[in-house]
């Protein structure tokens, strides 16, 4: 079968591999379409960061290992112990790896396994590739009326969700969104599903501040030519948004979002790191305020996304704009993001299982 196989740094081959066997408890899917996340960018351009260099301690699998971790697909074979499922169903993969057996495992994180991965990053085959074997566990179906390419837009809405759902979110809460990436515009999508009263969003792109307002930001603003500390305090009608999520990642961003938060609002923390930063806490605590950070996802929120997505609340089908076939993965998907993040926002994979 075809695979996309990353080897390390601005090295990923399409190559073709034996199909794994699929044992009791697990699925064999055939992917449909598959999302290229900021994560791939970041192992291609300065990896392997995520993609193991010795053996995985769950997968036991080393680079070169398959790509695509954002994926739907088409179930073609269950294998014995596995309730519910049958051939031909469209569906989604949760590609969260896990042991079971850890602290944070036994204590329902399994997002945050000490032991951890994804399928698409660790090993355990990945979802750019014609066939993948997974855990029964990780597979979620697909209602008639999602589409099996909206569908791979679930992996990504479910960070957003799940971030939401660790801040003190309610319909009337002032929320600011800083960062317009794919998962920035994932979350104002989730705060629209959720009826927020007011969604503010800061974005440098103009591109991305078009979508921003497209997907129901109530007011976008641009770091750069205002300052977003007392425009979000204004627009909040009181000290500052309730809530700030930080999807950014940057210092700046950092500073932005303790300085914008009211006195004991939240501050949530979604985007990996690259480096270290400075870090003054008196920012928080002369607010008395929160700051929590969030990691990936849980099979609960895959459900409330899809479950927005069948009655419409969730329309994210604007986030996709272009699709390409695994031959042009590097050229049309990966430089296609990094160097044309303007005309982008979501590229897909078209594997081909139907």
């Amino acid at each position: 079968m075809r695979a996309a196989r990353y080897y390390g740094k601005e090295d990923i081959r399409i190559e073709n591999i034996d199909d794994d066997a699929c044992g009791d408890g697990q699925v064999r899917v055939a992917p449909s379409y598959v999302g290229i996340c900021g994560t791939d960018l970041h192992e291609y351009l300065g990896g392997p960061t995520f993609a193991p260099v010795s053996p995985h301690p769950i997968t036991g699998d080393t680079i070169p290992i398959t790509l695509g971790h954002e994926f739907s697909g088409v179930v073609k074979e269950v294998g014995n112990g596995v309730d519910g499922l049958k051939v031909g169903q469209h569906v989604v993969v949760q590609p969260t790896i896990y042991c079971s057996s850890c602290g944070a495992c036994t204590a329902g994180v399994e997002n945050v396994c000490y032991k951890g991965g994804f399928i698409g990053l660790s090993g355990g085959g990945g979802g750019l590739s014609d066939s993948v074997v997974v855990p029964g566990t990780s597979i979620l179906k697909l209602p008639e009326n999602v589409p099996l390419d909206v569908g791979a837009l679930v992996e990504p809405l479910s960070v957003a969700w799940h971030a939401i759902s660790a801040s003190p979110l309610t319909e009337d809460s002032t929320v600011l969104v800083l960062g317009g990436g794919p998962i920035g515009l994932a979350v104002v999508q989730c705060l629209v599903a959720l009826k927020t009263r007011k969604i503010i969003m800061s974005e440098i792109s103009k591109s991305r501040q078009r979508f921003a307002k497209e997907f129901g930001a109530h007011h976008v603003i641009d770091p750069k030519t205002y300052d977003l500390v007392a425009i979000s305090k204004e627009l909040s009608g009181s000290d500052g948004p309730d809530i700030v999520f930080d999807c950014a990642g940057v210092p700046a961003s950092l500073t932005t979002a303790c300085q914008a938060v009211k006195a004991r609002g939240t501050v949530v923390n979604i985007a990996i790191w690259e480096k270290e930063v400075p870090f003054q806490p008196n920012m928080l605590v002369f607010r008395e305020a929160k700051y929590t950070a969030v990691l990936g996802y849980q099979r609960k929120d895959f459900q409330a996304v899809i479950d927005h997505l069948a009655d419409g609340s969730l329309k994210p089908e604007k986030m996709i704009t272009s699709k390409i076939q695994l031959e042009n993965l590097v050229e049309g998907g990966i430089k296609a993001l990094i160097n044309d993040k303007e005309s982008h926002v979501k590229i897909l994979v078209e594997v081909g299982g139907e």
